[in-house]
C-alpha cells in the first residue's frame, strides 16, 4: 500500500510538471496569436484577412489530428509531444526571418502559421492521452480544472502582456518569446518522460485498422457520437465571437485597450476553472453542460449589442466563466465512456469532428462581416433604420450583429442538447465507471 501511495504522489508531481510546461507554451502561443491578429488587421483593415490567418493556423492541425491520434497510441506519447512543440517553432522562425528582411507579406504569415500548425497536430492528442496515463478516473474533473486554467492563460495573461510589449517593441519580440517558450516545454516534457514507463500498444494492426478502431470507439457509442456532432455545431457558433470580437472592438478602440479587455474578461475562465479544481462537478453533467451553453449564448448576444467597453467587458467575463463548466462536462462524458487503449485515436477524431465547426466559422465569419453585414449597418445601410436603431450603425456594427445571431443560435442548440436521451445515457454510464 505504501508503494502505491508513493507512486500516486510521483504521478501527481509529473502531471503538475507537465501542466506547468503547457502553461508556459500556451502563454507564448497567445502572445503570437494576439500580436499577429493586431498586425494583420492594422495592415489590411479587414476582418476576413485576420480570419484567414486564424483559419490557416488552425485547420492543418485539425486535419492531421486523426493521423496524429494513431501515432499517439502506437508510439511514445511524451516523445511525440516534444516533437510537436519543438518542430512547430519552424513556422514562427520563418515569419521572424521574413520580418527581419523587410515588411512581411500576408502570404508569408499564412505560410508560417500553416507550418507551425502542421507540427502542432501531434501535441493535443498526445497531451490528452498522457493526462489519462498519469491520473485516475477520480482525478479527471479536478485535473480538467487545472488544464483549463492553463488554457485560459492564452486569454488571461498573453493579451495584456502582448499589449504592453507592443508599446515598447513590436511583433518580432513576441515571436522570439514564443519560440523560446516552446523549447522550455520540450524540457519539461522530457523530465516527465524520464522514469515513466510508456504504455505500449501492441502494433499487430495496420495503420488503417488502428484508425478504424478509434472511429469505432466513437461511432459504436451512440451517445458519444451524438455529443461529438453537437459539439461541432457549438464550436461553429463559438467561432464567430472568437474570430470577430477583436475586429469589432478595434473599430472604435485600439490594441492596448483590446489587450487589457481580453485579459480582464478571461478572468472569468480562471475563476470558474479554479472553482472546478477545488469543488469538482460530480453529477448532472448533461444539465450543467446545457445550462452553461445556454448562458454562453446569452452573453454572446449581449457582447455584440453595443460599442460599450463596460458592457462588452461584463458580458465577456460571464461568457468566459461559463466555458470551463461546459468543457469539464464534455470531457468527463467522453473520457469515461472510451477505453484508455484507444484514447489517443479517439481524442484526435473527437477533436477533428467537434472542431470542424471552428473551420466553418473561420472561413465564413470574416467574409460575412466585411462583405455582407457591415454594408447593411453603415450609416446609410439597408438595416440602418431598423436593426441599426437598436444596436447602432458604423463599421463594426455588422460584426456585432453576426455575434448576436450566433449567440441566439447557441442558446437554441443548448436546449436541443438537453433533450437528447442518448447523451443523457452517457452520464449514467460515466457514474458507473466512477463507482467501479
Amino acid at each position: 500500500m505504501e508503494t502505491a501511495m508513493n507512486n500516486s504522489v510521483k504521478l501527481s508531481k509529473k502531471f503538475l510538471l507537465l501542466w506547468s510546461g503547457q502553461l508556459i507554451s500556451v502563454i507564448g502561443s497567445g502572445l503570437t496569436s494576439f500580436g499577429l491578429g493586431i498586425y494583420v488587421f492594422e495592415q489590411t483593415g479587414k476582418a476576413s484577412a485576420m480570419a484567414l490567418v486564424t483559419l490557416l493556423a488552425f485547420m492543418p492541425s485539425l486535419l492531421l489530428s486523426p493521423v496524429a491520434g494513431v501515432l499517439v497510441d502506437r508510439y511514445d506519447r511524451r516523445l511525440l509531444m516534444m516533437l510537436g512543440d519543438g518542430l512547430s517553432a519552424i513556422g514562427l522562425i520563418f515569419i521572424l526571418i521574413c520580418m527581419l528582411s523587410g515588411e512581411v507579406q500576408l502570404w508569408q504569415i499564412c505560410v508560417g502559421v500553416t507550418i507551425s500548425s502542421i507540427f502542432s497536430s501531434l501535441l493535443a492528442p498526445a497531451y490528452k492521452a498522457t493526462v489519462t496515463d498519469l491520473l485516475t478516473e477520480e482525478e479527471y474533473t479536478r485535473a480538467s480544472g487545472f488544464v483549463q486554467v492553463a488554457g485560459s492563460a492564452k486569454y488571461l495573461i498573453s493579451p495584456i502582456l502582448a499589449g504592453f510589449l507592443l508599446t515598447v517593441s513590436d511583433i518580432k519580440l513576441l515571436l522570439v518569446i514564443d519560440i523560446c517558450t516552446l523549447f522550455v516545454t520540450v524540457i519539461t516534457t522530457l523530465a516527465v518522460r524520464k522514469g515513466l514507463v510508456s504504455k505500449k500498444y501492441e502494433q499487430t494492426k495496420s495503420f488503417i485498422l488502428e484508425f478504424k478502431a478509434g472511429w469505432g470507439a466513437i461511432s459504436e457509442n451512440r451517445g458519444v457520437f451524438v455529443l461529438v456532432i453537437m459539439s461541432s455545431v457549438m464550436t461553429f457558433f463559438l467561432g464567430f465571437i472568437q474570430t470577430l470580437s477583436m475586429p469589432m472592438i478595434l473599430t472604435f478602440s485600439n490594441s492596448a485597450v483590446v489587450g487589457t479587455l481580453k485579459t480582464l474578461v478571461a478572468t472569468g475562465m480562471l475563476v470558474s476553472s479554479m472553482v472546478i479544481g477545488v469543488f469538482p462537478i460530480k453529477k448532472r453533467f448533461v444539465k450543467v453542460l446545457s445550462i452553461a451553453l445556454f448562458f454562453e449564448g446569452i452573453f454572446m448576444t449581449v457582447f455584440g449589442l453595443r460599442e460599450n467597453i463596460v458592457l462588452i467587458g461584463i458580458s465577456g467575463f460571464l461568457f468566459f466563466a461559463m466555458m470551463p463548466f461546459a468543457n469539464t462536462c464534455l470531457d468527463f462524458l467522453v473520457r469515461t465512456n472510451i477505453d484508455n487503449s484507444v484514447q489517443g485515436r479517439a481524442w484526435s477524431l473527437i477533436g477533428f469532428i467537434s472542431q470542424l465547426g471552428f473551420v466553418g466559422a473561420y472561413a465564413l465569419s470574416g467574409v460575412l462581416a466585411d462583405y455582407v453585414f457591415t454594408p447593411l449597418l453603415v450609416d446609410d445601410g439597408v438595416l440602418a433604420n431598423s436593426v441599426g436603431k437598436i444596436i447602432g450603425t458604423g463599421s463594426g456594427r455588422g460584426t456585432g450583429l453576426l455575434i448576436i445571431i450566433a449567440g441566439i443560435l447557441l442558446c437554441v442548440t443548448s436546449i436541443i442538447l438537453y433533450n437528447l436521451k442518448s447523451v443523457k445515457k452517457l452520464e449514467n454510464r460515466g457514474g458507473l465507471c466512477i463507482t467501479e
